[in-house]
C-alpha cells in the first residue's frame, strides 16, 4: 500500500503569515528559530505579536544552528517540556525547522533516546501535546511539507535524515516576503536543493501518480525562474518559493535517491552546504542511475525543452543543463573544486561510501548501488570525470 502525506493546511502567498498566525487558537506558542536574519529583518518579532495578538504566552528558542545537532534538539525538547506549548511554531531556513521537527518528537516522547528514532518510520505518534507550524524564510528544504528532518551528529559526522509522516507539519506557511531576503549564493544552494528534491523524486522507485506532476511542475518553474531569482528578480523568487514546495510534497512521498544520500554524508565532514553538494553530485548520479532510469531523465529533459533525438541525448542535454545552471551561479562542478583535498578525501572515502549506501535515500534510488560502486562514484565526483560504469 502507498501513501500520500502533506500538511493540512498550506498557506502561500504575500504577507499571508501575521494572518494565519494571528488566527491560531491555543495557549502557549513556542517559537524556534535560528541566527540573527529572522530578527534583523523583523519576522521573528512579528510572528510574536502575532501569537499575542492570539492571546497566547510566547516563548522563544532562539540560535538553531546551520547542520543542527543532537544536543541542540535535546536542549530545545527540555525547554518545550517545562513551557508546555500547543503550538510549536518554527521559523527560518531548514535547519530551526528541522530541529523543530525532532525537538517536537521529544517533548512528546521523553521517554526515547536519539537512536530509538534514528531509522525511517521509527517515530512514535505526535500531537497528543502539541502541533507543528512551519515557516520557511529559504526556498529549497520545503521541510514545512515533508516528513524529513535532517539532525547531524557531531560525534560520527554523520548526518541523519530522519523519516517519519508524524512530523509533517500542521500547517505551512509559504510567504514569499521572507524569502526576499535571502542573499544571491544561498539562492543558488536552495534552488538547487529543491531542483534535485523534483528530480529525485520522479526518478524514486515509490514514484507515483500523485508525485510526478509535482515534480515536473517544480522543474519546468526552476527552469522558469530560478536564474532570475539568483538576480534579484522578486516575482521570480516568489515564484521558486512555490515551486521548491511542490518539489518537497513529491519528494516527502516518492522519496529521494543517491544525490542525497551522498549530500547527507560530505555535508559535515567537507563543510560544504547542502543544496551546493546536491548540484555537484546530481550529474554524476544522473550518469550512473541512466542506465535503470533513462526513460525517466528522457522525459524531464523533454518537458525542459532540452535539446536531443534519443533518450541518450536528452540525458545528456539534462547533464549539460545541470552543470550550465550550477556555473551560471557559481557553484563548482566537482568536489575538488569546492575545496576538498586530495588528502581529506581518500582518508575518507571508505567510511563516506559505507555510510551513503546505509543512508535511508538510498533504498529509494533507481539503481542499486554497493560500497564498491559508491566509491567510484564519490571519486568521479571528486575528479570531475565521467561515470562510465
Amino acid at each position: 500500500m502507498k501513501r500520500f502525506t502533506i500538511p493540512r493546511d498550506i498557506y502561500f502567498g504575500r504577507g499571508c503569515m501575521e494572518e494565519v498566525v494571528g488566527s491560531l487558537t491555543g495557549n502557549r506558542a513556542m517559537i524556534v528559530t535560528g541566527g540573527s536574519s529572522m530578527q534583523k529583518f523583523g519576522f521573528l518579532r512579528r510572528v510574536e505579536a502575532s501569537l499575542k495578538q492570539a492571546n497566547m504566552e510566547v516563548k522563544i528558542f532562539e540560535g538553531v544552528e546551520p547542520d543542527p545537532s543532537v544536543e541542540t534538539v535535546m536542549r530545545g525538547a527540555q525547554v518545550m517540556r517545562e513551557f508546555k506549548p500547543d503550538w510549536i511554531v518554527s521559523i527560518g531556513g531548514g535547519s530551526p525547522i528541522d530541529a523543530a521537527k525532532a525537538m517536537w518528537v521529544f517533548y512528546e516522547h521523553p521517554e526515547l533516546s536519539f537512536e530509538d528514532i534514528k531509522d525511517p518510520f521509527s517515530i512514535p505518534t505526535l500531537r497528543k501535546k502539541a502541533r507543528f507550524i512551519a515557516i520557511p524564510s529559504t526556498s529549497g528544504t520545503a521541510t514545512e511539507v515533508t516528513a524529513f528532518s535532517v539532525i547531524t551528529d557531531y560525534n560520527t559526522k554523520i548526518k541523519y535524515p530522519l523519516a517519519d509522516y508524524h512530523i509533517t507539519p500542521d500547517i505551512a506557511i509559504v510567504d514569499p516576503e521572507l524569502a526576499d531576503t535571502m542573499p544571491p549564493q544561498l539562492v543558488a544552494h536552495t534552488g538547487m536543493d529543491a531542483f534535485t528534491h523534483a528530480l529525485e523524486a520522479y526518478v524514486a522507485t515509490a514514484r507515483s501518480p500523485f508525485t510526478n506532476p509535482l515534480a515536473l511542475e517544480a522543474l519546468i518553474m526552476i527552469k522558469k525562474y530560478l536564474i532570475k531569482s539568483y538576480h534579484g528578480d522578486q516575482a521570480a523568487r516568489e515564484q521558486i518559493h512555490i515551486a521548491q514546495c511542490l518539489a518537497g510534497m513529491a519528494f516527502s512521498n516518492a522519496l529521494l535517491g543517491i544525490t542525497h544520500s551522498m549530500a547527507h554524508k560530505i555535508g559535515a565532514l567537507f563543510h560544504i552546504p547542502h543544496g551546493c553538494a546536491n548540484a555537484i553530485l546530481m550529474p554524476y548520479v544522473i550518469a550512473f542511475n541512466k542506465k535503470k532510469a533513462l526513460e525517466l531523465y528522457a522525459q524531464v529533459a523533454a518537458a525542459l525543452d532540452l535539446p536531443g533525438n534519443s533518450e541518450n541525448e536528452k540525458v545528456d542535454s539534462l547533464i549539460g543543463y545541470i552543470r550550465k545552471l550550477s556555473q551560471e551561479q557559481n557553484i563548482p562542478l566537482s568536489l575538488k573544486e569546492a575545496g576538498v583535498t586530495a588528502e581529506l578525501f581518500e582518508q575518507s572515502l571508505d567510511s563516506i561510501a559505507a555510510n551513503a549506501v546505509a543512508d535511508p535515500c538510498t533504498s529509494a534510488n533507481p539503481r542499486p548501488v554497493d560500497a564498491a560502486a559508491m566509491k567510484k562514484l564519490f571519486t568521479c565526483a571528486f575528479q570531475g570525470t565521467n561515470v562510465d560504469f
